[in-house]
């Protein structure tokens, strides 16, 4: 099983029209020069820059190759949208990458000629940090960077009536990601509490999840190669409810932090 690494919070940001990874430490960022794959293999360069992360632009912390979401984890989420409760298998969909917008950016609701319930779902999020397929549920852990928070917005009414979830959830603005990566915590008891307007709607713990967190790691890994960097969304607790414009949805989790979004 895997040996937690040094707890680290890791940004990524634009400052001055470039694009950084940085290490979040009080309102700071240590900048950093190395990529992506230099960071997840512990090959740290310094800027010898420190900047303020309020002075800067955040955006999602990672640009996955794919985006791999599990439904109906969480048996009170599947029975609330009719879904399946405790399940055989896992239900798996896609989102993707255009779907994604980082920490304080708008959810934009669709036209209403589309879709009338646009709903959150908070989740935590694993950033996988290298290249794995048939991975072994003992060792998918390792698999691992490290842990972010994901707002699964859904528009309801479609997801409900298609066959497919694919359009329901694909919506340019329906992935908010971030605000950083957190490595060395323990994703598989992870408290996920979202407020809509301050109050709050869904209150859950990935411990109470139908699958575990290795084995949807593992499973998955059987049907798609998993590639450094790629996001693997592990499903959302009760309480989703719809969003208006105006609305503002925070989905919180331990040990990781906030993600703010407002509708519009």
């Amino acid at each position: 099983m895997k040996t937690l690494q040094k707890v680290q919070t890791i940004v990524r940001y634009q400052n001055h029209d470039k694009v950084f990874y940085g290490i979040v430490e009080d309102d700071e960022i240590i900048q950093l020069s190395s990529d992506f794959t230099e960071i997840v293999n512990n090959q740290l360069k310094y800027d010898n820059v420190r900047v303020k992360y309020s002075d800067v632009k955040i955006l999602e912390p990672v640009t996955p190759s794919k985006i791999i979401n599990f439904g109906w984890t969480y048996a009170g989420h599947a029975e609330e949208t009719g879904g399946e409760a405790n399940r055989n298998e896992p239900f798996l969909f896609l989102k993707p990458t255009s779907s994604l917008i980082p920490d304080q950016s708008e959810i934009i609701l669709p036209s209403s000629e589309l879709t009338n319930q646009v709903e959150m779902e908070g989740e935590v999020a694993l950033v996988i940090g290298k290249r794995g397929k048939n991975i072994k549920e003992a060792e998918a852990l390792d698999y691992v960077f490290g842990c972010t928070i994901f707002n699964d917005v859904t528009a309801r009414d479609l997801t409900q009536t298609d066959p497919q979830f694919t359009r329901g959830k694909g919506f340019d603005t329906f992935g908010p990601l971030g605000p950083y990566i957190v490595t060395g915590i323990d994703p598989t008891n992870l408290r996920i509490v979202t407020t809509l307007n301050g109050q709050v709607v869904q209150d859950g713990n990935t411990n109470q999840m139908s699958f575990s967190i290795p084995f949807l790691i593992s499973w998955i890994s059987q049907v798609m190669t998993l590639e450094p960097g790629d996001v693997i969304a592990t499903g959302s607790p009760s309480g989703s409810c719809p969003m208006k414009s105006g609305d503002t949805v925070v989905v919180e989790v331990e040990h990781i932090g906030k993600l703010c979004n407002h509708v519009k």
